[in-house]
């Protein structure tokens, strides 16, 4: 069955089309569209956003370990270095800093019909994709290769099985969700 939706590029995009509007349905569902939500995280009185990530990574992580372990999905791990994390921390930092929104919560509040996120969000993201594509040569033969580090992983790093670190890492995300819901933020 995978093999037949991996040769089909139309079917590909279809099913990355509606994986995206129910994501960015349930984005605005739980309330990580707004901006007054964004910027109340931003200012740490509001924890909504954290909530949403937490759950999206402890759910996702186990997701994407059992579907490994059936078959059914393979990892693709990319390279890094500590100057593409630094430099990509940056134009992120400073666009979230900046707009309110990070590349998600936009197109989400672009698709509500919020300005901001459409003009600001949407067309920002398109003309700093642009502009970093066209320093990129530059950008890779220099700063992007400062502490490279390769392919790793927390379990290779370790040196330990990756289920080791998926139990710890839900647990700890589990057990931080509680304490965010009882202290009420």
């Amino acid at each position: 069955m995978l093999q037949a939706i991996h040769s089909k590029k139309s079917l590909q995009l279809f099913i990355g089309l509606v994986i995206g509007i129910a994501f960015g349905f349930l984005l605005q569902k739980g309330g990580a569209t707004r901006y007054d939500i964004i910027i109340g995280q931003l200012l740490l009185k509001d924890f909504t956003v954290v909530k949403i990530i937490l759950s999206a990574v402890a759910t996702g992580m186990i997701g994407v370990h059992i579907l490994k372990g059936l078959g059914l999905a393979r990892m693709h791990i990319k390279a890094g270095s500590l100057g593409s994390s630094v430099i990509g921390g940056l134009i992120f930092g400073v666009g979230f800093g900046i707009l309110g929104y990070c590349p998600g919560t936009a197109a989400g509040a672009a698709g509500q019909g919020f300005l901001d996120a459409l003009f600001g969000g949407m067309v920002g993201m398109l003309i700093g994709a642009g502009l970093f594509a066209s320093i990129y040569p530059k950008l890779a033969e220099g700063i992007l290769k400062k502490g490279y580090f390769g392919e790793l992983t927390l379990p290779n790093l370790l040196r330990v099985n990756r289920w080791v670190v998926i139990v710890t890492a839900a647990f700890v995300l589990v057990a931080l969700l509680l304490w965010i819901e009882k202290a009420g933020l």
